[in-house]
């Protein structure tokens, strides 16, 4: 249940849409920005536009190619210095295969935030009225305010939980779901754990570094995410809340007089 539904589709570009699963709206961003997410982790730049099938397909991709490549494996190895063992390490059947659809994430992650930034400017000019309140068996959504502050405080604790905060729903299950998944299998948390012992040798064995070198660029990401989204939809509470303002209770013959001093 929507509090306004377009009906009769006679306007042609929407800024935003609020359903149970979360809040959909275009806004400007950075291309470059969004093409560099998508170099430190393919599929981030895509689910920082909202294009969420995209982005999971390259992201699975980037787990899958990246793992049997052994790419982070060898990246360790030659942090270490160690560059003709990173040599041996690599799978060259896997990793040709990585370096093209790479390449293709950064280009079209760029390409679609530079097309959506035409978009928004064009939906900003239309100004069409959207939802702001979705009432569901499962869930309910509406524009309010929050803090980004406690959605980057959640984020660090946990990737996700910053996105639960601003019910985005979709990318909070993504997050929650791979954030388990690198844990569990880069042994993070039986590290952390050994340290406390004082057992630094032990923690440092125990630890799969191919699965662990996943974690910085998720929580990274989830911050990011989290913080962005958190400000934008501030910003479109705020202009619903403008509009409905003006519609509603502001003199239909009421003019802003812009260079003139008015005493």
């Amino acid at each position: 249940m929507d509090n306004f539904k377009n009906v009769d589709n006679k306007y042609r570009r929407f800024k935003a849409h609020v359903s149970i699963f979360g809040t959909t709206q275009f806004h400007l961003r950075n291309p470059y920005i969004m093409a560099w997410w998508s170099a430190a982790f393919p599929g981030f730049g895509h689910l920082l536009l909202s294009k969420y099938l995209r982005g999971l397909v390259l992201f699975i991709w980037e787990v899958v190619v990246n793992y049997n490549a052994k790419i982070n494996l060898a990246m360790i190895h030659t942090f270490c210095g160690d560059i003709d063992l990173a040599k041996q390490t690599l799978d060259s059947r896997w990793l040709l295969m990585y370096i093209p659809v790479y390449l293709f994430g950064i280009w079209d992650s760029y390409r679609t935030a530079v097309d959506m930034n035409k978009v928004y400017l064009l939906a900003e000019q239309e100004n069409a009225p959207f939802n702001s309140f979705s009432l569901g068996a499962l869930e309910i959504n509406y524009l309010d305010k929050r803090s980004p502050i406690m959605s980057v405080f959640w984020s660090i604790f946990m990737p996700g939980l910053g996105q639960l905060h601003i019910h985005r729903i979709i990318v909070a299950f993504f997050s929650i779901t791979w954030t388990i998944v690198f844990l569990y299998f880069s042994h993070l948390l039986e590290a952390v754990q050994l340290l406390f012992y004082g057992k630094i040798q032990n923690a440092t064995e125990i630890l799969d570094k191919q699965w662990l070198l996943y974690m910085p660029s998720m929580w990274g990401f989830s911050i990011f995410d989290s913080y962005i989204n958190t400000v934008e939809n501030n910003k479109l509470f705020e202009k619903e809340q403008q509009d409905f303002l003006v519609k509603n209770y502001q003199n239909p013959g009421f003019k802003v007089k812009r260079g003139k001093v008015v005493s």
